[in-house]
């Protein structure tokens, strides 16, 4: 099975991208909040990857966080939930609505999502209510409140390298310098990168 790919990004579309590794072009199905959070072509990404097996085929789907693929593999536990849906439902809805519309039993929140009726929302909010703190546990507790009083691309930026598994001090401290070198000036995308630049200095 593979759960991590590293390489080049060679292509990316809304709905999948190829990652070049090592000569190897891997097509992998992404949402939407992984696809507004890649880096321009050619720069080198990295992804976590869930293997899906069928009788005729191989899929990978990929997530620039590691709560995106957490949450995927638990609306894919879902019974009538299938990849594409639980793409889709990551496409519709930040993981934080997510959580609380499965936490409060929010059906209608959950039926806004294409391809998702009411009777599979309810499903959701019934099967995962006592699952998804395992989607919630993945963001540090006191890093998600000192993110609070944030805005802008700083909150965003910092939940996304603590989603890709670097200490929230050490990612406070990159982003701290790149936004006192360039005064703030970066988008998300920009800030994230100029971070994990700044994080692989060490």
């Amino acid at each position: 099975m593979i759960a991590f790919l590293t390489g080049r990004l060679a292509f990316k579309a809304p709905t999948h991208l190829t990652l070049d590794v090592q000569g190897v072009g891997y097509e992998v199905h992404i949402p939407l909040s992984t696809y507004y959070a890649l880096p321009n072509l050619d720069d080198v990404t990295a992804l976590n990857i869930h293997t899906h097996l069928r009788e005729d085929t191989i899929q990978l789907f990929g997530f620039l966080s590691q709560s995106e693929k957490e949450s995927f593999l638990l609306l894919t536990s879902v019974s009538g939930i299938g990849p594409k849906l639980a793409l889709s439902v990551l496409s519709s809805l930040p993981i934080a609505d997510l959580v609380h519309a499965i936490r409060t039993e929010d059906v209608d929140k959950l039926a806004t999502v294409p391809g998702i009726g009411r009777k599979s929302a309810g499903r959701i909010a019934l099967e995962l209510k006592d699952k998804v703190d395992r989607i919630h546990g993945i963001y540090p507790q006191a890093a998600a409140a000192e993110a609070s009083d944030a805005d802008g691309p700083y909150e965003d930026a910092l939940s996304a390298l603590i989603n890709l598994g670097y200490r929230a001090q050490d990612a406070k401290e990159a982003l701290h310098r790149v936004m006192k070198a360039t005064a703030g000036s970066l988008a998300l995308k920009e800030l994230i990168r100029e971070g994990l630049k700044e994080l692989s200095r060490g």
